[in-house]
C-alpha cells in the first residue's frame, strides 16, 4: 500500500509552498504484508475474546460471588456491543479516519479488558464488557477494508488466506486457551493477556498503517458544506434492532424462547427496528449501513455465503467442545485438541486456495461451490458417530471440515469484491462482517436450542419403548447390582444405583443422537446451499500487479 511521508520546508520556501510541497511528495513503499499483519494481530485478539471467557465462567461466578446465570451475561453483554458497532464500523471510519477509528477501538478495547481483570464486582465487569465489546466490534470489519486496499485486487486472495486464517482459529482455540489459562493461573488473566497484544498492535498500527489517498475521497461524503452529515435514525434503529435481536440470540434458550415475555419483546424489537433500518437506509444519501450494495449480484451471494460460512463454523466449534466433554469425559484443554487439525490445515491450505485464485488455475465460484460441498459432507460424516468413536476419528472429521473451511473463505472474498469499486470496498466490508456474524450467532442459538429439544424428543421416544418390565432391563439391572453388593453397596442402594446408571446412560444415548441430528441438520443446510454459488455472475481476474506496486 502506498503511504506518504512528510519533508521540512525549505527555510526560504513560503508557508503555503511547503505544505503543498508536503502533501506532493509520495511516502516510501511499506509492504502491504506487513500491514497486513498488523492489523490482523488485534482483529486475532477481538475474535479470541468472543469464545476465551467461555470455560472460565464457573470461576468468575465464584470470584465475584454471582450465580452461573447472571454471570452469562458477560457474553451477552460483549456479543450485544460487538453487534451494535460491527455494521457501523464502515461509517465510523469514514467519520474520523480508518486508521484513527482502528487505533481508538484498538486503545478502548485494551484499557477495557484491564477492567474487566480487575472488576470486583458484576456491574464493573458487565460494563467494561460492553466498552470492550464497542471497541472490538470495530477491528474486523476495518481490517478487511484495510486489506481491500492495501493489495491489488491480483493479490487480494493471499490477503484474505490470512485473514480467513484469524477468523477461523481464534474461536477454536479461545476456549482451550481459557482453560488453560483459568487451570495454571487465574480467570483474570483471561482478560490480561490482551494488554501487551493491544500494546504492540498500537505501536505497530501507527507506524505502518496509514489512509490511502483515494479513502480521503470517500470521507467527504460524509460532510455537507464542512459539517458532518450523521444519521441519528439509522444509527438508532440499527444499534436497537441488532441489540435487542443478539439478546434474543443468546438468551433464547435460558429464558425459554417465546414463552417469556422478554424474549417477545426482543422479538419484536429487533424485527420491527431492523425491518424500519432497511426501508429507511435505502432512502437516505448517506446510510449508515448501505443495503443498496446488495443489488450487486456476486456481493448479494456472497454475503448469503458468509452468513452459512458463520452459521456452520461457529455452531460446529461451540458444539464439538461440550459434545466432548459432557460425553466422552475429555477436559476443555483435550476438547480443544479435537479442533487443531481443523485449524492446521486450514492454515496449510487457505494459502493454497488464495494461489490457486491468483494464479488462475481454479475459478472463484468453482473452488467455492467445492469448498462448501466439502464442508457439508464433514458435517453429515460427524452425524454418524457413536460413544465408543474416539479421539483419532474426531480429529480427522475436524480436519476434513477444515479441508473445506480452508479454501472457503478466500474465493468467496474474491467474488465479494469482483464487482465492487474501489469507493464501496468499505461499506463493503462493514457488511460481510454484518452477515458472518449473524451467521455465527444464529448458529449458536441453533445448537443451544436444537440440541435440548431433539434430545427431549429422542428421550421420551426411547424411553417410552423401554417398558419396566422388559426381561432385557430387568437382566441388566440385576447384574449391575449384583455386582455393585459385591463392592459394598447395600442391596437397596445398590438397585438404586443400577437404575441410575440405566437412566444415565440413556441420557447419553439420547443426548448423542441430538448432537448428531444437529450436525445432520447443518449438513444438509450447506449441501442444498452449495448450487446456489453456480449462480454467481462470472467475472475475469483482475491483471497482474506490476512489481512496483
Amino acid at each position: 500500500m502506498a503511504t506518504s511521508t512528510l519533508v521540512e520546508p525549505a527555510q526560504n520556501a513560503p508557508q503555503g509552498h511547503a505544505k503543498a510541497t508536503q502533501a506532493s511528495r509520495p511516502r516510501p513503499m511499506i509492504n502491504p504484508w506487513v500491514v497486513a499483519l498488523t492489523v490482523t494481530l488485534a482483529t486475532f485478539m477481538e475474535l479470541l475474546d468472543t469464545s476465551i471467557a467461555n470455560v472460565s465462567l464457573p470461576y468468575i461466578a465464584g470470584g465475584l460471588g454471582r450465580s452461573y446465570d447472571e454471570v452469562t451475561w458477560i457474553l451477552t453483554t460483549y456479543l450485544v456491543a460487538n453487534a451494535v458497532v460491527l455494521p457501523m464500523s464502515a461509517w465510523l471510519s469514514r467519520v474520523f479516519g480508518r486508521k484513527t477509528y482502528y487505533m481508538a477501538c484498538v486503545t478502548l478495547f485494551t484499557i477495557t479488558s484491564f477492567f474487566c481483570g480487575i472488576a470486583p464486582t458484576l456491574g464493573i465487569m458487565l460494563l467494561s464488557r460492553v466498552l470492550q465489546g464497542i471497541g472490538g466490534g470495530g477491528l474486523a470489519p476495518v481490517e478487511q477494508a484495510i486489506l481491500v486496499d492495501a493489495f491489488p485486487p491480483a493479490k487480494r486472495a493471499s490477503a484474505f488466506a490470512l485473514y480467513t486464517v484469524a477468523i477461523v482459529t481464534a474461536p477454536a482455540i479461545g476456549p482451550v486457551l481459557g482453560g488453560w489459562i483459568t487451570d495454571n493461573y487465574n480467570w483474570r488473566w483471561v482478560f490480561f493477556i490482551n494488554i501487551p497484544v493491544g500494546i504492540l498492535s498500537l505501536f505497530l498500527t501507527n507506524r505502518f498503517v496509514h489512509d490511502p489517498p483515494t479513502f480521503a475521497e470517500e470521507r467527504k461524503t460524509v460532510r455537507v458544506n464542512g459539517k458532518l452529515r450523521i444519521d441519528g435514525i439509522g444509527i438508532a434503529l440499527v444499534g436497537l434492532g441488532s441489540a435487542a435481536l443478539e439478546v434474543l440470540l443468546d438468551r433464547g434458550q435460558i429464558d425459554d424462547w417465546f414463552g417469556s415475555p422478554f424474549i417477545i419483546w426482543m422479538f419484536v424489537i429487533g424485527v420491527g427496528c431492523l425491518t424500519a433500518a432497511v426501508f429507511w437506509e435505502l432512502h437516505v444519501p448517506d446510510p449508515i449501513i448501505d443495503f443498496r450494495l446488495l443489488k450487486i449480484r456476486n456481493f448479494a451471494f456472497a454475503n448469503f455465503f458468509y452468513f452459512i460460512f458463520g452459521f456452520g463454523l461457529f455452531a460446529s466449534t461451540t458444539m464439538i467442545p461440550q459434545l466432548l466433554q459432557s460425553l466422552y469425559g475429555y477436559r476443555a484443554i483435550d476438547a480443544g485438541l479435537v479442533l487443531g487439525p481443523g485449524a492446521l490445515v486450514i492454515t496449510f491450505l487457505a494459502p493454497v486456495g488464495a494461489q490457486l485464485v491468483q494464479r488462475g488455475i481454479v475459478k472463484p465460484r468453482i473452488l467455492l461451490f467445492g469448498a462448501v460441498m466439502i464442508v457439508g459432507i464433514s458435517f453429515l460424516h460427524y452425524a454418524h458417530f457413536n460413544l465408543d468413536t474416539d479421539y483419532k476419528h474426531y480429529a480427522l472429521a475436524r480436519a476434513l471440515q477444515g479441508l473445506g473451511y480452508g479454501f472457503f473463505f478466500v474465493p468467496l472474498s474474491v467474488i465479494a469484491y469482483s464487482q465492487l469499486s474501489p469507493a464501496q470496498n468499505n461499506k463493503a466490508s462493514s457488511l460481510t462482517n454484518f452477515f458472518r456474524n449473524w451467521g455465527g450467532s444464529f448458529g449458536i442459538a441453533f445448537i443451544t436450542t436444537m440440541s435440548e429439544r431433539r434430545q427431549n424428543f429422542h428421550q421420551e421416544r426411547v424411553g417410552s419403548t423401554i417398558a419396566a418390565s422388559s426381561s432385557s432391563l430387568q437382566e441388566n439391572i440385576h447384574q449391575t447390582a449384583a455386582y455393585l453388593q459385591a463392592h459394598g453397596f447395600s442391596p437397596a442402594d445398590a438397585v438404586t444405583a443400577a437404575y441410575g446408571r440405566v437412566y444415565d446412560q440413556l441420557h447419553a444415548q439420547t443426548q448423542l443422537l441430538a448432537f448428531m441430528d444437529c450436525f445432520h441438520i447443518i449438513g444438509v443446510i450447506t449441501l442444498i446451499a452449495a448450487p446456489l454459488v453456480l449462480l454467481t455472475k462470472s467475472f475475469k481476474a483482475p491483471a497482474k500487479a506490476p512489481e512496483g506496486h
